[in-house]
């Protein structure tokens, strides 16, 4: 008798590659990280903490990190008027 393969419910889902990207943005009014697919943007909450300047990088760039892999593109429509 073969073996039968179980898969969760997540499993069976196709899996979409996501194209989006952390990109640097140079705008007017703003200087900083952004979505490559969406009007989303990072804005560190609060001041940098850390021990040491290099402390404060990391946790800077992991906030970032976190916050962009967290955001949901669907949310926030990029407006034609940003170009990245």
């Amino acid at each position: 008798m073969p073996e039968t393969a179980y898969y969760s419910h997540l499993a069976r889902r196709p899996r979409v590659g996501t194209l989006r990207k952390l990109v640097w943005i140079e705008l007017e009014h703003f200087h900083g990280w952004s979505c490559s697919e969406c009007a989303w943007v990072f804005n560190a909450s609060g001041a940098l903490s850390g021990h040491s300047l290099n402390e404060m990088i990391e946790n800077y760039k992991r906030q970032r990190d976190e916050e962009f892999a967290a955001h949901i593109c669907a949310a926030r429509l990029r407006p034609e008027l940003i170009k990245v």
